[in-house]
């Protein structure tokens, strides 16, 4: 494990708590934690990457009013087609799939850091769009709620029918497609679920503690986060051997619980002192 710098981190929670938190910059210092050889240079070429790609929508789109289906439709020409980026099943194996600076070299990834090529690009050239987090499959939507086109950046782009997005829905959950689903996703509901799949790719990997303990470090910077993250914080420590920080996060926890289940909370703290006496 590398260590990350503590600027990053701190620029990192600054961005969260941003008015309009940049998608692409908190993307990348994701990557930057996984990846020790994504410096600044490189930092600074993923921008420009996208900026390109958005003056290529730009000439597709010479005038904005062809509407929503027209827009996906182009993006997915752009991105899907001219360029290939595009997901297949074995991208969810490789942590690179979620890392945006990676995704971008490849034209591979996961559903949610394809959605945020698509999603950045578009932004650039104006188009109206923003992320859709159905459950178990992230997509795109262009144009507003009453008109809303769904595309499929996993699927290279494809516009999804009504029926493609409740099939979708219906082989994650089993359950039917309900209106709050195609609620738009902000930026920082899109870099919690970023950090969630990595989080589920490391936990399938125990020897990869490492990746799972920054990525919960990273969703505690993140302004709304679950109080249940400092004890999953302290579980990778004491499992990492760090047994008195892993006790001190077990008793933060505890505090957070004690005025609403005061039995969980002490139940927590004889945890915690279990952990101190593994120092011995």
């Amino acid at each position: 494990m590398h260590p990350q710098s503590p600027e990053r981190r701190r620029l990192f929670a600054d961005q969260a708590r941003a008015a309009r938190p940049d998608l692409t910059l908190l993307c990348l210092l994701i990557a930057a934690e996984a990846d020790p050889d994504l410096d600044d240079t490189g930092m600074r070429a993923t921008p420009r990457i996208l900026d390109r790609l958005a003056d290529q929508l730009t000439e597709r789109l010479p005038d904005k009013a062809g509407g929503p289906r027209s827009w996906a439709l182009a993006l997915a020409e752009l991105l899907g087609t001219r360029y290939g980026f595009k997901g297949r099943p074995g991208d969810y194996q490789h942590l690179g799939s979620a890392l945006l600076h990676e995704v971008l070299r490849r034209r591979r990834g996961l559903p949610i850091l394809l959605s945020v090529v698509w999603i950045e690009v578009a932004r650039r050239a104006g188009v109206p769009v923003h992320g859709v987090a159905l459950p178990g499959h992230f997509v795109v939507g262009f144009g507003a709620r009453d008109e809303q086109v769904l595309a499929n950046p996993f699927a290279g782009g494809h516009v999804l029918s009504a029926t493609d997005a409740e099939l979708l829905v219906a082989g994650a959950t089993g359950a039917p497609l309900v209106p709050s689903m195609l609620s738009p996703a902000g930026p920082l509901d899109i870099v919690l679920r970023v950090l969630n799949n990595i989080r589920a790719w490391a936990a399938a990997r125990p020897e990869r503690s490492d990746v799972a303990l920054w990525a919960v470090e990273l969703s505690l910077l993140l302004p709304a986060h679950s109080d249940r993250l400092h004890y999953d914080r302290a579980q990778l420590l004491v499992r990492r051997g760090d047994f008195r920080a892993g006790a001190a996060e077990i008793d933060t926890y505890a505090d957070a619980l004690e005025h609403t289940d005061e039995a969980a909370a002490m139940r927590l703290r004889q945890e915690a002192i279990g952990a101190r006496a593994m120092m011995n």
